[in-house]
């Protein structure tokens, strides 16, 4: 025999106990105001005090709700001296959520000093889980899934973006980075020269009106995009890990400019100018490597 439900009883209420002193870490939209969990709205009503990257936007998400919380801010600009004045609301046994503008707290946002010092007082702290850009994007690229390496935003700064992207090269795992669309070419170009033309997923927009995934070589993404006017939105990169064989044929690479080096019969550039044209590798990874080799034949 079935069950038997009753039409005239009403929906069970979740229950939402909030502990006293706890940070809960409350993951929120990333373009679709209906991408929140229940618990996050009963959590976000319910607490004593919510922290957030930028008070404004987080009051017309929450007005949306008819939640009217006391907020205070929490970014980049204030963390230093916000954290000690949040341990001591914690301190008070006042509980605190913690949001971000979009997605989850801490994953590429402010968030990771309040999260240490808490714990180092010795309070709880709680995830209430939600959506994530990074999540949101590689369950939809149709890359590898079971191992992936989440690098976030790329250094600014032009020579250590260079040895992130380099260091790279040979790592198996999809790799996932955010980027601003005023930058997105640059790394773009700079990924092919330290990795080759491998196989990306470009997603922007997720979740909002004009959604965006580009699926393809990276030669190919990239002359898409240097065709339009402007780009705009949140960009999520996606990059297929470098596969068995080219992880082989590297190897091979690396010990033809090795013996290269050591012979000494021509320069780096011009070393690694021939054998990128004769094994289809960027001459800068190339000579990056001859340049660490030299380094380390000299004693460097």
């Amino acid at each position: 025999m079935g069950i038997v439900l009753n039409k005239n009883s009403p929906p069970k209420k979740s229950v939402n106990v909030i502990h006293p002193g706890t940070l809960y870490v409350v993951a929120t939209p990333i373009g679709n105001r209906d991408d929140i969990t229940l618990r996050a709205l009963n959590i976000l009503r319910e607490v004593d005090l919510i922290a957030a990257e930028d008070t404004r936007k987080t009051r017309r998400f929450l007005e949306l709700h008819a939640i009217k919380s006391s907020l205070i801010s929490y970014h980049e600009h204030n963390e230093v001296e916000r954290t000690p004045q949040l341990i001591a609301k914690l301190k008070k046994g006042i509980s605190i959520a913690l949001v971000s503008n979009a997605g989850t707290p801490t994953v590429s946002d402010p968030g990771y000093r309040l999260i240490t010092a808490t714990l180092a007082g010795n309070f709880n702290v709680t995830p209430i889980p939600g959506v994530s850009a990074a999540t949101a994007a590689l369950s939809a690229a149709g890359l590898p899934t079971d191992s992936f390496v989440f690098l976030g935003f790329a250094s600014k700064k032009k020579a250590k973006r260079l040895q992130q992207l380099n260091d790279l090269a040979s790592e198996p795992r999809t790799l996932i980075f955010y980027e601003s669309p005023r930058r997105i070419l640059t790394l773009l170009d700079q990924i092919k020269d330290a990795m080759g033309d491998r196989y990306i997923v470009f997603a922007r927009e997720m979740t909002k009106l004009h959604e965006e995934f580009l699926r393809g070589r990276l030669s190919e993404i990239a002359m898409q995009l240097k065709g339009r006017t402007n780009i705009k939105g949140e960009c999520t990169l996606l990059v297929a890990g470098c596969d068995k064989e080219d992880s082989r044929s590297w190897e091979v690479v690396k010990q033809q400019v090795r013996t290269a080096v050591l012979n000494r019969r021509n320069s780096l550039s011009l070393i690694a100018r021939e054998i990128a044209a004769e094994s289809g590798i960027s001459k800068n990874k190339i000579y990056t490597q001859a340049l660490k080799i030299k380094k380390e034949l000299e004693g460097g």
